[in-house]
């Protein structure tokens, strides 16, 4: 049996908004033993570095409040490009970095999933439902913009075209509690799949995941799983720019990735918007590279591996 390489891909993206610090990122998963931890599962682990953006101008037509249009322009076709090459080696591990890196690497995996002629799913776990585009941002901040590139919205003037935008219908967002009132509405009228906390607390967490998993089987997709660290309660992962209260719990964090894990259908992974400088001596790096060891592998039993078709 062949073991399973994982591709471990520093994206120190610092740009997509103004509070500073994401860049320390990777190193933070590194020293956190990401490495370790993946290769104590009996999974051969290559860490290929840190990522530098191309170098990148933006046009005139970007509103001025966008911030660092230039060099996200130059992050989106670094990451696309490096996202894509990693994609036929392994499964590549993005370790970020701030959530504006998957304009990049959500594009660059969905170019190597229509390459295999298979449709791209994306599993997006935040508290935002960052599907903003550079026209609809107040804020500037690009990090809020990835789901609106990657699905084709208009708007990127500058950014490298999308040239297999993702389907609305394979994207689901699970944590959501912060969400704009003109994002909200774009968001209502599209056929992305959204559940907020109310919903969770509600039915739970297992149902809709469950659901969208089976849905991705039942495509032979690609599945892309974006988590970022305002997913989890600030109070369980404190180190983020972006706190909001009421999120997800320890345990309700990793059910979501042991049920990813026995899907078998992850084939990519960001971990996204870790600000070391806004930790408690590395406790959310460490809870990450717990939440990524649970979606490859790591469990308290072994049992058997749930069937999604």
């Amino acid at each position: 049996m062949t073991r399973k390489t994982c591709i471990l891909v520093g994206a120190p993206v610092d740009c997509g908004k103004r509070r500073q610090g994401c860049l320390m990122g990777p190193d933070a998963y590194r020293v956190a033993g990401i490495s370790s931890a993946l290769t104590d599962l009996g999974l051969d682990v290559r860490d290929i570095g840190n990522v530098a953006p191309d170098d990148a101008t933006a046009p005139d037509t970007l509103p001025d409040v966008v911030y660092e249009s230039a060099r996200m322009i130059g992050w989106t076709s670094a990451l696309a490009r490096t996202a894509e090459e990693a994609m036929p080696q392994g499964t590549p591990i993005f370790l970020g970095g701030d959530h504006a890196l998957s304009l990049g690497t959500v594009a660059g995996v969905a170019n190597h999933a229509a390459k295999e002629g298979r449709p791209q799913f994306v599993l997006w776990l935040d508290a935002h439902s960052d599907y903003h585009t550079p026209q609809s941002t107040a804020t500037g901040n690009l990090h809020g913009t990835p789901l609106g590139y990657v699905t084709g919205r208009e708007g990127f003037h500058g950014f490298p075209k999308v040239a297999n935008p993702v389907p609305q219908g394979n994207i689901c967002i699970i944590g959501l509690r912060s969400v704009d009132a003109a994002e909200r509405e774009d968001l209502q009228g599209s056929d992305i799949r959204y559940h907020d906390m109310r919903s969770i607390d509600e039915v739970g967490i297992a149902r809709p995941l469950e659901t969208f998993l089976r849905d991705v089987a039942a495509a032979n997709g690609m599945l892309h799983v974006s988590l970022d660290v305002d997913f989890l309660d600030p109070s369980i992962a404190p180190a983020v720019g972006t706190t909001v209260p009421g999120g997800t719990t320890i345990r309700e964090a990793h059910l979501v990735m042991e049920m990813i894990c026995d899907s078998g259908l992850m084939t990519s992974l960001d971990l996204v918007e870790l600000n070391p400088f806004l930790d408690d001596r590395g406790r959310t790096a460490q809870v990450m590279v717990d939440l990524a060891a649970s979606a490859l592998g790591r469990r308290v039993f072994d049992r058997p591996t749930r069937a999604y078709s």
